[in-house]
């Protein structure tokens, strides 16, 4: 069994959509993972946004064109007028849904429930695509299946059971459609996995049935080996390592959330990255095999900021790192990259929520500056020390650009510098002429 999940960028026109559709057709027991149509979700959260500053009047307004919206949409697409009727019936019942919470008072329950009805009217809109073309499909509803625990973390053993008999009340189907990114929490209410939720639903969906195959379907050819937007002349990557992807992805790579690579990686299924438009495309594989000897890609982490904390009693005190880092943990803040001096240490961080607070507990150990404005730039490959000379190329491709810091040697995959964001285009364009 297959597991295929196509993102918004696949589902953002009537053209897309029924190009989509096609390739499904052409599957036989798979599972298809869907996201909310392009746009929908931002829809969604200003909606929400709305309803928190008791704006309802501003919600009804966006939930209107929204529905407009999907409703000219569907119109062409559907070829019976039984089926369209049907799909103006769902709409009309997702949406007057979504209505009902302009009524009452407003909570992060309503919001996480309103979202959830992007990947809701997706699924149950394709489904009946499919069975005005006589597909032998059904919907399983991620909500009866896909549940995190009390740490908010996926619920391995509860997904792959629930799954398992979602699947077997439909034996003689051949596609089953569902839903990405929305899950349960450990209280049973309504939840979802964050943003790039659906390419983590995809990846546990494919461990739980041990699939063949995970493909993960964009408007993109593939993992691309730099910055499309900034950098001429750019490739598609052909086959990645899972931890050069899990790199790539966590430092910018947009086509595929970070979190889809553990769960795929961990089982041994391999990760194909596909593009609608150009289904004949190789596209980029991602499995356990390395290729040796390989620079594979570059990418780009923008809203960095440097934190460098200078001490004096740093010098031969051991616990001064783990006082320093406990006070990012206490605020629930994620370090990127770390160098350290025999009188200081200096850190990266992308989420300034609790910046001041960070800083003003940082200064009881000595003085504190930071870099903001700052962007990562990452260069992937195989990147052992073994490898002679292989990080010196990426330095000497940056000798006129302004470096802040450089981390090397934390895995085998990845040389990182920090540079201003200012630089950034180029530095790409400087990395991609060198190293390519």
């Amino acid at each position: 069994m297959k597991v295929l999940k196509f993102g918004g960028t696949s589902l953002g026109s009537a053209a897309k959509i029924k190009e989509a559709v096609a390739l499904i057709q052409k599957e036989s027991k798979s599972i298809i993972v869907l996201s909310a149509f392009e746009g929908m979700t931002d829809a969604l959260i200003e909606i929400a946004d709305c309803l928190y500053k008791k704006n309802p009047d501003g919600a009804n307004e966006i939930i209107d064109r929204l529905e407009k919206k999907h409703l000219e949409l569907f119109s062409k697409l559907y070829v019976t007028q039984e089926y369209k009727c049907l799909a103006e019936e769902l709409l009309e019942k997702h949406f007057d849904t979504i209505r009902s919470f302009t009524k009452d008072l407003f909570t992060g329950f309503e919001e996480k429930t309103i979202l959830a009805h992007g990947e809701l009217i997706s699924s149950a809109l394709i489904h009946l695509m499919l069975k005005e073309r006589q597909v032998n499909a059904a919907l399983i509803p991620a909500l009866d299946f896909m549940r995190t625990d009390k740490n908010s973390e996926p619920d391995p053993v509860y997904i792959k059971e629930r799954l398992h008999r979602q699947l077997d009340k439909y034996p003689d189907t051949d596609i089953y459609i569902t839903q990405g990114y929305i899950c349960r929490n450990a209280y049973g209410e309504i939840d979802n996995l964050e943003r790039g939720g659906s390419d983590f639903t995809a990846s546990l969906i494919g461990a739980a049935v041990h699939a063949e195959e995970i493909q993960i379907w964009t408007d993109t050819d593939g993992m691309q080996n730099n910055d499309p937007r900034y950098v001429k002349q750019t490739f598609p990557v052909r086959h990645l390592q899972f931890e050069e992807a899990a790199e790539l992805a966590y430092f910018g790579a947009r086509i595929l959330h970070p979190t889809c690579i553990l769960p795929a990686r961990l089982n041994n299924i391999p990760v194909r990255l596909l593009n609608t438009l150009h289904p004949d495309a190789p596209g980029t594989l991602i499995s356990n095999q390395m290729e040796k000897g390989k620079i594979k890609s570059v990418a780009a982490k923008d809203g960095i900021t440097a934190i460098k904390i200078k001490s004096g009693q740093m010098l031969l005190a051991y616990g001064f790192l783990r006082k320093v880092f406990e006070i990012f943990e206490n605020y629930q803040t994620p370090i990127d990259m770390v160098v350290t001096s025999e009188v200081g240490v200096s850190v990266t961080i992308d989420q300034m929520k609790h910046l001041t607070e960070i800083l003003d507990d940082l200064k009881k150990y000595g003085t504190v500056s930071i870099d903001q404005d700052m962007t990562i730039i990452c260069v992937v490959g195989d990147l052992d020390w073994d490898n002679l000379g292989f990080e010196s190329k990426a330095v000497q491709a940056l000798k006129d650009i302004r470096v802040r810091m450089i981390s090397y040697g934390g895995s085998s995959y990845n040389i990182s510098f920090l540079i201003q964001t200012k630089d950034k285009e180029r530095a790409l364009q400087a990395l991609s002429d060198h190293l390519f």
